[in-house]
């Protein structure tokens, strides 16, 4: 199966195919650059990549898949600890990256040139072949690596197209990071293989957003939540045709917002770096706050109970989803014992993440069974449902629920809030005015920020009186 079929001259080429910060080339220039270097890595067990958003980190993705050499992005702000472990894990014996880095490196790293060019050809690897191994943010342990295929990345960037009616006739606008699935695999893979030119932003700002012209937008909820502050950037995405959000919840109050200065309702898609995406709203169809849409083509899910019992799909009840299909990752690099526990005995993968799914199939994400399904006084409540609660507040901005021990409830629900001018208890009472009072939180701290990660997910583990 080819890839990458905007390479190999399916669609016409044009010369600022793809943009990257102030850096532009045609798909015919990112060809020879990328296979220059794919002559130097070709026969290397895996490649490492220094992931900086630039135009040299699409050409060494792009090289190491034309050479058949399992890709290993390496987040740029990694520690020496964290990028050792990438390396030594992996097996990666150099490093490509747009320059020199600071510090010492236990491999060799290789510069990426722009301007060089090759004429070699190389056959189209098998499609069950390693095309990337991306690390989990290992926080169970050291990062583990996910190995994701070419047929794997064809058969979700395919279904996706089906269901954004994403196209060549599309431009691609992000500044999403270049090492994750969202901002690598979706966000520069996809539009090689759909043929829609890319316009990555460098940093993902309102600004940038406005002045990117795409139809087709990504984004994560900090990202839009950005966007949403600054109304005339805002109303220059009208003319888009989709705007998508992933890689976590997308608050209500921003979801609302977002329609009412774009005039877009935003689609919402759900996925993991092990199954990549595998439910997803559909362009021109119905989308709510909190609802991901239905599994995404070659895609089954199901829900169960804490011992493995079925949960009916009635839109209320709470299980962790299983899924299975053709996007789902080969395994675990060397971690054969971790990758059968990720399975159940029948062959479904535990996502580790609490969903609902109504009678017509439309999921909703609760969040993680470790950090947001809070069991309280018998009841089992969905952190997300008491964020969004929260959210409702004009004053509140951001907010993060968990459960904390409870020597009689066993855990009680546990607010972090960044509000303006109101009190804690009035919180309280706002979100048992609104929900269940079993919902309500029991304690409300005000904090000025929360922990999130690059991808702007909130970090709830670092937060005082998590499990």
């Amino acid at each position: 199966m080819d890839l990458l079929p905007a390479l190999s001259g399916r669609y016409p080429d044009r010369h600022d195919a793809i943009r990257v910060g102030p850096d532009e080339t045609s798909w015919e220039s990112l060809l020879g650059a990328a296979t220059a270097v794919a002559d130097r890595i070709a026969g290397a067990p895996a490649v490492a990549v220094q992931a900086q958003p630039a135009l040299e980190t699409v050409i060494a993705v792009v090289a190491g898949l034309l050479a058949g050499v399992p890709v290993v992005p390496v987040p740029p702000d990694a520690g020496p600890m964290e990028r050792d472990h990438l390396l030594s894990d992996s097996g990666a014996p150099m490093l490509l990256a747009a320059g020199t880095l600071p510090g010492p490196v236990p491999v060799p790293v290789v510069p990426v040139d722009a301007t060089a060019r090759s004429a070699t050809r190389y056959p189209e690897p098998a499609g069950t072949g390693t095309a990337l191994i991306l690390y989990t943010s290992g926080t169970t342990g050291a990062p583990k690596g996910v190995l994701l295929t070419r047929d794997a990345i064809a058969a979700d960037l395919d279904a996706l197209a089906q269901l954004w009616d994403w196209t060549a006739g599309d431009t691609l606008a992000h500044g999403l990071p270049l090492y994750h699935v969202h901002g690598l695999v979706l966000g520069v893979l996809g539009a090689l293989r759909t043929g829609s030119r890319l316009v990555h932003t460098g940093r993902p700002t309102a600004a940038a957003y406005a002045q990117a012209g795409g139809s087709l937008y990504f984004g994560v909820p900090t990202v839009w939540s950005r966007v949403c502050q600054e109304p005339p950037a805002a109303r220059q995405l009208a003319g888009a045709r989709l705007l998508v959000s992933g890689s976590a919840a997308l608050p209500a109050p921003v979801f609302e917002r977002l329609t009412e200065l774009t005039g877009h309702r935003p689609v919402e898609r759900y996925g993991m770096t092990e199954t990549l995406i595998t439910v997803s709203a559909r362009a021109g169809g119905p989308t709510w706050p909190g609802v991901v849409g239905k599994p995404v083509p070659g895609i089954e899910t199901r829900l169960a109970g804490e011992r493995g019992e079925p949960v009916p799909a009635d839109g209320e009840s709470i299980g962790e989803l299983q899924v299975r299909g053709a996007t789902l990752f080969a395994g675990y690099l060397n971690l054969p014992e971790a990758t059968a526990n990720a399975y159940t005995e029948d062959g479904w993968f535990r996502t580790g993440d609490v969903a609902t799914i109504d009678a017509d199939g439309v999921h909703r994400i609760v969040g993680r069974s470790s950090t947001d399904l809070i069991k309280s006084g018998g009841y089992r409540i969905g952190a997300g449902e008491v964020e969004n609660a929260l959210l409702a507040h004009p004053e509140v901005r951001e907010a993060a629920v968990i459960g904390a021990p409870h020597d009689d409830l066993g855990q009680e629900i546990v607010a972090y809030v960044v509000a303006g001018t109101v009190s804690a208890g009035e919180l309280i009472d706002f979100v048992a005015n609104q929900l269940a009072v079993h919902k309500r939180p029991r304690t409300v701290h005000l904090v000025e920020s929360l922990p999130r990660n690059a991808m702007g997910k909130v970090q709830k583990r670092r937060l005082t009186g998590a499990p």
